[in-house]
């Protein structure tokens, strides 16, 4: 198989109030007819040549992944450059894929524990920036989105100078050169989208939320800020992520969850964003612990580690993992074309990817001393605590 990536340069971080929720609903409708393709055909022609499809959509990005044999790339090539170049807005494909989302919406909230807390904690850990909004958008927002809204959007985010292309697989470069040029090079440029500019303020206090929901035991979720990921301690607080959160082997859950039981689960979400953001932890407490004891053994661990540092043991340890996961990623197609894209547009050079093992290897014990003391602060976190709802 042979794989094409697009990766859109939208997301949620490119929406304003009355608008939020239209990167992702964007997603859903590119699936729905353009010009040649009606709708429901996108899928079908794909699946009737060999392929499929997947896409997603986060704060920063739109991505659409195509696997396809090598007899179909013309195929590929028509079908996106027709969505890109001609994509249906029916009002009445509109109303109906409207519906889905905001049935997505409710669904997630209700049946995810983890997407409300997490969607709680981000609404207050960000006052000003886009990060504030959830993905999928604000319910009021989906429900009085304007046909003039939603063309707009089309033709600001969804030009071909706002898009990276990734092709990865057994494909000769001068077909692929032959085939963008008849598909996609026809397609008009845009002038390029307005930048984000919104800077959030510098937080100089902790944040707290509660939130209620029908849980057996109180969860945690406690968000740091962190730099953009262009940012220099991308790397050391990549492995301080591993080292805390990654695996039963790792501090906090060996501590935690093995060790003293107060919590039944434990992680870290450290991602990729063009602009600063959260490292996140989050758990679960164990059969009748308070939240507010998890939270304390939480930040005797944090605490410990800014204290003593980490051993050399568990730095290599997280630094082999990570570069075992590297290279497996780089073996495979999805591998390559995701590392691709991800270096390309968060880090502005492709080619940096392949300085990225040398990165980690360059972190030392006191870059993880360094980055946990300087952004694991009290002032600049925000925790939230989900308890079960007591009311009647």
């Amino acid at each position: 198989m042979r794989i094409c990536t697009c990766f859109y340069r939208v997301g949620s971080r490119n929406e304003y109030q009355g608008i939020t929720g239209l990167s992702h609903f964007f997603e859903h409708m590119m699936f729905n007819g353009a010009k040649k393709y009606g709708p429901k055909a996108f899928d079908r022609t794909m699946e009737f040549n060999g392929g499929a499809n997947n896409a997603y959509t986060t704060n920063d990005l739109t991505v659409y992944t195509n696997w396809f044999p090598a007899s179909a790339a013309e195929v590929i090539f028509d079908l996106e450059g027709d969505r890109i170049s001609s994509l249906s807005i029916d009002p009445k494909m509109v109303e109906s894929e409207r519906g889905v989302v905001i049935s997505e919406r409710s669904t997630g909230l209700e049946n995810s524990p983890w997407r409300l807390l997490i969607q709680s904690i981000e609404g207050v850990a960000f006052q000003e920036h886009p990060y504030h909004w959830p993905v999928i958008g604000y319910l009021d927002d989906m429900k009085n989105w304007k046909q003039a809204d939603l063309e707009r959007y089309f033709k600001t985010y969804y030009a071909p100078n706002n898009c990276l292309v990734v092709m990865s697989g057994a494909l000769k470069v001068e077909d692929v050169k032959k085939l963008a040029e008849k598909y996609l090079e026809p397609i008009p440029a845009q002038p390029a989208p307005p930048p984000v500019h919104i800077v959030e303020p510098e937080q100089t206090g902790e944040r707290r939320i509660t939130v209620q929901k029908d849980v057996a035991t109180p969860y945690l979720g406690i968000g740091y800020k962190t730099p953009a990921t262009n940012h220099d301690d991308y790397y050391a607080l990549t492995l301080l992520a591993d080292i805390l959160g990654s695996g039963n082997s790792s501090r906090l859950y060996s501590s935690l969850v093995d060790q003293q039981q107060v919590a039944s689960t434990i992680f870290v979400n450290f991602g990729e964003n063009f602009d600063p953001n959260l490292f996140g932890i989050f758990a679960v407490a164990g059969r009748n612990v308070k939240a507010e004891a998890l939270e304390n053994a939480i930040y005797e661990q944090l605490d410990k580690l800014i204290k003593d540092g980490v051993t050399d043991n568990e730095l290599q340890k997280v630094k082999n993992k990570k570069l075992i996961e590297f290279y497996n990623q780089v073996e495979t197609i999805n591998g390559k074309s995701n590392n691709i894209g991800t270096y390309e547009v968060f880090f502005g050079d492709y080619r940096k990817m392949f300085d990225a093992p040398a990165r980690f290897n360059q972190v030392t014990k006191e870059d993880i001393q360094r980055v946990a003391k300087k952004y694991f602060l009290k002032q600049t976190r925000t925790v939230g605590i989900m308890l079960k709802d007591t009311a009647e």
